[in-house]
């Protein structure tokens, strides 16, 4: 049986106001060619199919519309878990029609396995999915107490134990697997990934993974990465797309799993090219830098993040004519000599001794102004009368 591994579309997401729903159709366009051209029986989608729980009516359309052709008219499977970013009840409200396709939706955990035949291969998967779960979703209190590692240990618990009695029904006979949309401690993220838990209190460990699931296919991490010290092969399969600056660079990708009953999966990528790269462009040129590239074509399909290293400020009009040459550019930023040199000396300029630094201080103040021997001496005089009210008190 051949597996698909998808997750983490955001349908409907922004970037800094830019609408993506142009790549967003393109990555689902390329995610539908990859399931047929790889002849994939079953597709598994963990979560965050939207990027809020009230998505835009396009962002919908953009859904029905790939799982109808992702289920190839209900001749495979597609199913699909709500992650942090989905309401689980919005995410399931198409069901009676979603059945008639070979669509599976699941918003809130179920005491159940769900079984489903390939009509190519003959066999059955069965599948453990976990949604995503938070003490709100569940309306149940995993731990009482609000101690961070208590809040941790109450929840790893409760994942444990849900996988452990639903896995317990596997067959030996059939293809087991299991997926989730969940954090799994140890895992590369990124800034994209908004938030799930407090701390680390909506974290599981490794372990907590069921062992004897053949595969289980995660969702919520955008990079895409094997989980260390599973018991089981377990993946992220990261977004389609690069959703922030911190995933610039990042290779994108889908997951294919070939497994049969009682037998290893075998485990490989197909990358994916849809998406406008994202770029953080550091301009040590300056604003001819900027230009002369531009004018070369260089990086114009890219989202932008630009640092522009500049001696003088920037006018609005310069910043505005930047934005018109180049609609991709998000953020200006410029430095500035006295920033950069700043930087570059912060690692030492705590050590200096006192008179030093608030010269130091005085300087970057006043823009380059030197305090006087008579002021110096007032400050540490200051200083000093502080650090015997420390003593006394």
């Amino acid at each position: 049986m051949r597996i698909l591994h998808t997750a983490d579309w955001h349908l409907g997401r922004t970037l800094e106001g830019r609408s993506r729903l142009e790549e967003q159709a393109a990555f689902l366009e390329e995610i539908v060619k990859i399931a047929d051209d790889e002849k994939a029986d079953v597709i598994l989608m963990a979560g965050d199919v939207f990027d809020t729980v009230n998505p835009p009516a396009v962002a919908e359309t953009l859904f029905y519309e790939a799982a109808a052709r992702l289920s190839d008219k209900g001749n495979r499977h597609f199913i699909a878990v709500s992650g942090n970013h989905d309401h689980p009840d919005r995410l399931c409200a198409s069901i009676p029609l979603a059945k008639e396709l070979g669509i599976t939706l699941i918003g809130s955990p179920e005491k159940h396995l769900y079984s489903l035949f390939s009509k190519r291969t003959g066999e059955i998967a069965e599948i453990c999915a976990l949604p995503y779960p938070s003490e709100s979703r569940l309306k149940q209190v995993l731990a009482h107490t609000q101690e961070e590692e208590g809040l941790r240990d109450g929840y790893d618990a409760w994942v444990r134990a849900y996988f452990d009695k639903i896995t317990s029904s596997f067959n030996p006979k059939h293809v087991n697997l299991a997926m989730s949309h969940i954090y799994v401690a140890g895992g590369n993220d990124s800034d994209s990934e908004r938030p799930i838990h407090i701390g680390g209190a909506y974290t599981i460990a490794a372990s907590a993974l069921p062992a004897s699931s053949q595969y289980t296919a995660l969702g919520h991490l955008h990079r895409p990465q094997n989980v260390k010290r599973a018991a089981s092969p377990a993946r992220y399969s990261g977004s389609p797309i690069s959703y922030s600056f911190s995933e610039a660079g990042q290779s994108k990708s889908v997951t294919m799993v070939d497994v049969a009953p009682r037998q290893d999966a075998i485990i490989s990528e197909i990358p994916l090219s849809s998406g406008r790269p994202l770029l953080s462009w550091e301009a040590k040129g300056g604003l001819q830098e900027v230009y002369q590239y531009l004018d070369e074509g260089l990086y114009s399909q890219a989202w932008i993040d630009l640092s522009i290293h500049l001696t003088d400020a920037i006018a609005v009009e310069e910043i505005q004519r930047l934005r018109k040459r180049h609609g991709g550019i998000i953020h200006i930023k410029p430095v500035y000599p006295l920033e950069q040199h700043e930087k570059e000396r912060s690692v030492t300029v705590s050590k200096l001794p006192p008179d030093q630094l608030f010269k130091a201080f005085y300087e970057k103040q006043t823009g380059g102004a030197t305090p006087g021997d008579e002021l110096v001496t007032l400050f540490l005089e200051l200083l000093n009368e502080e650090k015997k009210d420390e003593v006394n008190a």
